[in-house]
C-alpha cells in the first residue's frame, strides 16, 4: 500500500511579459482605436434621436431602427444586397474551385504564373479596376450597365481572388498518398474529386465564401459604377452619413447589417466544425 501523502499546493506563478507579448501591443492598440472605439460610437449614435445625433447627448431611442425596419424600400435594398452577394459568391465558387484545383495540380512554373495572374489585379486600386471593367462592358454590351448581371459580374471580378486563394491553399496541402490510395481502390478521377478532394477542401471553400460574401454584401463602388448609380445597402449607409449627416440612422443600418453578417459567420463556423467532426 502506498503511503498517504499530502502534496503541497503549487504556488501561483506571476505572468511575465515576454518579447512576443510586447510585439502584440501595437496590434492590440490598433484594434481598439480603429475597430472597437468606432463600433462603440456607432452603437451610441444608433440609439440617439435625429435631433441629437450630432452630439453625444445620451437619449435612448429605437427610432432609427424602427425607421429602417418600417420602410419596405430600405428593407428591400438590404434583401437585394444580400441576394446579389449570394449569387456573386456562388458564381465565384463555381469559377474559383476548378481554377484553384488546376493551380494545385500544375507544375511549379505554371503554378507561379497562374497565382501571379490572379493576384496581380489586387495590386491595383479597386475603383480603377471597376472603372476599367465598366469601360469594357460599355464597349461590348452597353445595355448591360445598370442591370443586376453587371453588378454580379463586377463583384465576381473584384472578389474572385479571395475565393481562389483559400481553396488553393487547402488543396495544395492534401497528401498525394490519398490520391494514390483512391486510385488503388478503383476510383476514377471524378470519384476521387467528389469523395476525397472536395470533402477535404471544405474548410477552404467556407473561408472563400466568407471572404467573398461579406465585402460583396456591403460594397459601394460596384453598384455605383456598374449599377448606373443604383442604391444598395452600402450606398444607403454612405448617403445617410455623408450626404444627410444622419449618423444615427446610418449607424443603425450598419449595425443591422453587421448583425446579419455575424449570424452568417456563426453558421459558417458551425458548418466548418461539423465537417471537421466537431461536437459543437
Amino acid at each position: 500500500m502506498k503511503p498517504f501523502v499530502i502534496s503541497k499546493p503549487k504556488a501561483k506563478t506571476k505572468k511575465r511579459w515576454t518579447f512576443e507579448g510586447f510585439l502584440g501591443i501595437p496590434y492590440q492598440a490598433l484594434i481598439i482605436v480603429l475597430i472597437m472605439i468606432p463600433i462603440f460610437l456607432m452603437l451610441l449614435y444608433s440609439f440617439q434621436s435625429r435631433e441629437t445625433s450630432q452630439t453625444f447627448t445620451l437619449i435612448f431611442t429605437l427610432d432609427n431602427y424602427l425607421r429602417f425596419i418600417n420602410e419596405p424600400i430600405f428593407v428591400g435594398l438590404m434583401a437585394e444586397s444580400i441576394g446579389l452577394a449570394f449569387v456573386a459568391t456562388l458564381v465565384s465558387l463555381l469559377i474559383g474551385y476548378p481554377l484553384a484545383y488546376i493551380i494545385s495540380k500544375s507544375n511549379t512554373k505554371t503554378k507561379t504564373l497562374l497565382i501571379l495572374l490572379i493576384t496581380a489585379p489586387m495590386w491595383i486600386n479597386m475603383l480603377l479596376r471597376t472603372k476599367a471593367l465598366e469601360q469594357v462592358i460599355l464597349m461590348i454590351a452597353p445595355d448591360l450597365i445598370g442591370t443586376n448581371l453587371a453588378i454580379i459580374i463586377g463583384m465576381t471580378y473584384v472578389y474572385l481572388p479571395f475565393m481562389v486563394l483559400p481553396i488553393y491553399t487547402v488543396l495544395s496541402k492534401i497528401d498525394i498518398i490519398l490520391y494514390e490510395s483512391a486510385s488503388d481502390l478503383g476510383a476514377n478521377k471524378l470519384q476521387t474529386l467528389i469523395k476525397v478532394v472536395i470533402p477535404l477542401s471544405i474548410s477552404g471553400v467556407l473561408s472563400g465564401i466568407m471572404m467573398v460574401f461579406l465585402p460583396s454584401a456591403t460594397t459601394l463602388v460596384v453598384p455605383k459604377y456598374l449599377g448606373a448609380g443604383r442604391f444598395l445597402i452600402g450606398n444607403l449607409i454612405e448617403n445617410a452619413i455623408i450626404s444627410q449627416g444622419d449618423f444615427g440612422y446610418g449607424s443603425s443600418i450598419a449595425l443591422l447589417m453587421a448583425g446579419i453578417i455575424l449570424v452568417f459567420l456563426y453558421a459558417i463556423k458551425k458548418v466548418d466544425k461539423y465537417t471537421e467532426g466537431g461536437d459543437e
